[in-house]
């Protein structure tokens, strides 16, 4: 059986990219990319066709994530029906996501911070706009989140065997 991730944030070039290639590298390391595919949208259009932020890829480089293959796209309506998991970064994406899901949506839409092991924190802050320390927190918080969500899905894939 395989699960369908669907990361999202506002112009899908910072933290909604930064969990995408964090959570692609978990599941390759883990040997399940047969089995979790993943993708990242954005709610809005600004940035569609673009490489992620250069300062978001420099930070998750460090960390040996590669961001470099990934390209900002909006979410639709259909990603409701594709995907298994759409996972919003804060409560603002969260409200535009269950607007446009309305009530056809057979998947689990949510904030992807309540995936998370550690953290207390409900929403992963927008770094557009700060320093570099803001994409390190990011990275931490999508770390943690993301080990959470492997751990979901494979509790999950384990009780439908």
């Amino acid at each position: 059986m395989t699960s369908k991730v669907l990361f999202v944030c506002l112009g899908n070039i910072c933290r909604s990219p930064t969990a995408h290639g964090v959570f692609q590298k978990l599941v390759s390391d883990a040997g399940l990319q047969d089995s979790i595919q993943i993708d990242s949208a954005g709610t809005g259009d600004w940035h569609i066709g673009h490489s992620p932020d250069e300062r978001t890829q420099r930070a998750a480089s460090k960390r040996g994530y590669d961001l470099s293959m990934l390209r900002a796209r909006q979410v639709t309506v259909a990603d409701f029906q594709e995907f298994d998991y759409v996972l919003a970064m804060d409560k603002s994406n969260l409200k535009d996501l269950r607007a446009m899901a309305g009530d056809k949506s057979g998947c689990h839409v949510s904030l992807f911070l309540d995936f998370a092991e550690s953290s207390w924190k409900r929403e992963v802050p927008d770094p557009y706009y700060g320093g570099e320390d803001g994409f390190e927190t990011v990275l931490e918080l999508v770390e943690d989140a993301a080990r959470g969500l492997l751990a979901t899905i494979r509790g999950r894939e384990g009780a439908r065997q």
